[in-house]
């Protein structure tokens, strides 16, 4: 095919707040499929938090993308031409083809997407990975009882949004934390959210007390830092915390254990408290209850969500630095390319 292509790719590994200068945007070919093989056009690529881990070599549960490298994501994409009879041309597909307008797949992980559950850009949204890391985070390891409270920090974007819906679907109280105040009015009038603190008040620890009278039961936990600070002394007995994400923590350049670790662990054996980290692919055996589940109540209105869109692959780099900083308002998407849909 003579049509041009573009990918992003990983330049150099960020230290600190990823720059604009460690990615560049590639022009290229768009590639033929081969046997057994299906082009894909991406209509929908999706950022989100876990991708600045992918961008260092440290130690984790994901290799790091190479230096040189396409960036990691998840994409609702398009087969345009297809070797594989098990996709025929025009299926709409989630795939992990990363940040390029065209990508060549075997076949091997795409699902195709039902557009009945609903727009195709949810299906990496609210109906794809951050809404089932909400979805198995809060029901599995969290376990909100009718009558507890649940506190969720960046409450207003893809994941926490969701947690403290499905907490109010549950019986629990729901109280989000989010940056700034047109956040926090969304999180409370449009998302049904009990009540809302903002982090960046200087007296977040005071608000949130007096948003918790009984203490947090569950704090589904995203984002660490001076919100973890803030919750910590709320817990009571036996609280749970899903722990998916420290996003206050992906730009630190060295380790060190807070002051208040030794604090933190007496608690953790005096309140019995239970913490686990997840990935959300543990709970991979859950999909079919959380699409079931989460497009009944997206479709009868009792979890609503937002998307934050910016406009060609070009912007995924500043929408991605702009991401970690919580400039987004929802759900992170970049429209690549036409959605036909």
């Amino acid at each position: 095919m003579s049509q041009s292509a573009k990918r992003v790719v990983l330049v150099s590994r960020p230290v600190g707040e990823p720059k604009a200068s460690d990615f560049r945007v590639e022009d290229h070919a768009v590639p033929t499929p081969g046997d057994g093989q299906v082009l894909l056009r991406t209509i929908w690529l999706s950022l989100d938090p876990y991708m600045r881990g992918r961008m260092s070599d440290g130690p984790s549960y994901a290799q790091p993308v190479p230096i040189g490298g396409v960036m990691e994501g998840g994409t609702v994409s398009e087969v345009v031409a297809t070797n594989n009879p098990g996709f025929a041309r025009g299926d709409i597909v989630l795939s992990r083809a990363g940040w390029q307008t065209h990508a060549l797949s075997d076949g091997k992980g795409l699902a195709k997407i039902d557009p009945d559950l609903g727009p195709v850009s949810t299906a990496v949204g609210v109906l794809g990975m951050p809404g089932m890391t909400a979805y198995t985070g809060l029901l599995d390891i969290g376990r909100p009882q009718a009558g507890e409270t649940v506190v969720v920090a960046a409450a207003s974007g893809a994941v926490g949004s969701a947690v403290g819906q499905i907490a109010r679907i549950k019986g629990a109280r729901a109280v989000g934390i989010a940056g700034g105040a047109d956040k926090c009015r969304y999180v409370k009038e449009e998302l049904g959210f009990d009540d809302c603190v903002d982090h960046r008040d200087p007296g977040l620890a005071a608000k949130l007390k007096a948003a918790c009278p009984k203490g947090i039961d569950v704090y589904f936990e995203n984002v660490g830092g001076a919100v973890f600070e803030a919750v910590f002394p709320l817990l009571n007995a036996f609280a749970r915390i899903p722990v998916c994400g420290l996003i206050a923590h992906y730009n630190d350049t060295e380790a060190s254990a807070p002051k208040w670790a030794p604090s933190m662990m007496r608690n953790v054996l005096t309140k019995r408290l239970t913490i686990r980290g997840f990935i959300v692919s543990d709970f991979a055996a859950r999909h079919a209850d959380f699409l079931r589940d989460m497009s009944g109540w997206v479709r009868e209105g009792r979890v609503k969500h937002r998307e934050f869109v910016t406009e060609g692959l070009d912007s995924a780099p500043a929408a991605f630095i702009g991401l970690l900083k919580g400039a987004n308002f929802g759900k992170q998407l970049v429209r690549v390319g036409p959605d036909k849909a």
